[in-house]
């Protein structure tokens, strides 16, 4: 089951202030506040991957905006710039066989709340999570789920570029196993290319049968 939450911080439109969030909580007294968001939900194939990020006053806020809109050297840039400052991190991964067996927004949950216990067990736990999207995470900790959140806080965009980099980076060592399905470019969502691999060869044990595209293909199939 999935649960959502009664909010604790106010509604609001994207704005130019991307670490309004943090401010406000720790006000509140909160002082290790993480985001955590996840990457995959979309493609036929892979993981879906997810980060928790704490991010330290010696990164500028203003420097992690909306990682959809960010290149792949400005990710590894920004990426280089959270470890060198000693950040807190937490890596979530749900394998496309646990994908079908739960379903890909219980898996994303499950990612993100195994990158919370992650960074916990690595660095500190944190005292509140800002989440991106809906739902709550299932784990007994104060959280906030925001819409368009890596957008709208700091900390959920430096999490969403740290599960950005390293799902790409497991879709290219994927690729190197199955070069016909080309994940190294495509990684793993449904572009053209990647479709006409699936009719020409069929779905290999990294695609999520249970997804539309793959589920039809294996139906065909048999």
């Amino acid at each position: 089951m999935v649960s959502r939450v009664k909010h604790l911080l106010p509604e609001s439109s994207l704005q130019a202030d991307n670490f309004q969030f943090e401010r406000m909580l720790g006000k509140r007294g909160f002082s290790r506040i993480a985001g955590t968001d996840e990457v995959g939900r979309g493609p036929l194939a892979g993981p879906v991957v997810a980060a928790s990020v704490i991010l330290p006053e010696s990164c500028s806020p203003s420097l992690f905006r909306d990682s959809k809109i960010t290149t792949e050297k400005q990710r590894y840039q920004l990426r280089d710039k959270l470890l060198s400052a000693n950040t807190p991190v937490g890596i979530g991964i749900v394998s496309p066989h646990v994908i079908d067996q739960i379903n890909i927004l219980q898996a994303s949950l499950l990612a993100m709340k195994e990158s919370i216990l992650d960074l916990s067990s690595k660095a500190v736990t944190p005292d509140f999570v800002l989440v991106d999207g809906t739902f709550c995470i299932p784990l007994d900790i104060s959280q906030e789920p925001l819409v368009r959140g890596d957008s709208r806080s700091a900390t959920i965009s430096a999490a969403s570029i740290i599960a950005k980099i390293t799902r790409d980076e497991i879709m290219k060592t994927l690729h190197e196993r199955f070069p016909q399905y080309h994940f190294s470019s495509n990684k793993g969502y449904p572009t053209r290319q990647h479709r006409e691999a699936l009719f020409l060869h069929g779905p290999c044990a990294e695609h999520r049968f249970s997804f539309k595209g793959v589920k039809d293909f294996v139906k065909t199939a048999n």
